[in-house]
């Protein structure tokens, strides 16, 4: 069955644009796996604006506490800076289970492209090594229609994520064939050894479809939709329904 992680960033935002320690995102992490969650997502970003690296090792700690994963996102080519260890320095105290690697940037407002491989791999390559030496599992953000997919597999990734905001859009205007060029992207990854997982804008109204049409998806992370549908119906009854969207898609 596909897993779901939740990604609590959203939470720090929250925390962050008032100061002080409410609402607590180690709580709503804890919320969350009450309620069912296989895993906790974070993305630390040099500027902190959202999760910290304290909050990094808190979530570390109650998330092996509670023998689920934690997947620790970010940008392995972005310098150490005040508050700010690197991400590889990160994930060497945090140990955790998977480390989803993403090019992105201070400028922008979210992750919204996959890496290129040709530019990319030979940097890539000794921080992956490095990784798996800390006892993680790689992930590569890709995008669907990137056609060195397979070539995650030689640098020494364990898995893909599919970067789905485009899909989502697409699903938003009606376009009925959204999914397909994901699965295309899917089939060719595991063709390569690779697992899939998928993630960004990933909604209550398009995950279904999405996991009913791509095959063999490990690993859904959702957090700005979630954490949005949460305001009005909780976080708790938030995390069952994509479970159950889950469970009846796969």
């Amino acid at each position: 069955m596909t897993r779901l992680s939740v990604n609590v960033n959203k939470i720090a935002v929250l925390r962050n644009s008032r100061g002080g320690g409410d609402p607590d995102v180690v709580r709503a992490a804890m919320t969350c796996l009450r309620a069912g969650a296989h895993g906790i997502t974070v993305h630390p970003r040099p500027d902190q604006r959202h999760i910290r690296a304290d909050d990094v090792l808190m979530l570390s700690e109650l998330t092996r506490q509670h023998d689920v994963e934690f997947n620790i996102e970010g940008n392995p080519f972005a310098p150490p800076r005040p508050g700010y260890p690197g991400l590889l320095p990160l994930c060497d105290q945090a140990r955790p289970a998977q480390a989803t690697l993403v090019p992105d940037g201070d400028g922008q407002l979210t992750s919204d492209h996959g890496f290129d491989f040709q530019r990319d791999g030979a940097r890539l390559l000794p921080l992956i090594a490095a990784l798996k030496d800390y006892g993680c599992r790689v992930s590569l953000f890709v995008d669907a229609g990137n056609p060195h997919i397979a070539r995650a597999a030689e640098l020494g990734a364990d898995r893909i994520e599919l970067y789905t905001g485009p899909y989502a859009e697409a699903f938003a205007a009606g376009k009925t064939d959204a999914a397909a060029v994901f699965a295309a992207a899917a089939r060719r990854a595991q063709a390569a050894g690779l697992g899939v997982n998928a993630g960004h804008d990933l909604s209550q109204a398009n995950l279904g479809h999405f996991l009913a049409e791509v095959p063999d998806v490990l690993e859904v992370s959702i957090g700005h939709a979630l954490i949005g549908e949460a305001l009005y119906d909780g976080l708790e009854t938030t995390v069952e329904r994509y479970l159950g969207i889950i469970e009846s898609g796969t």
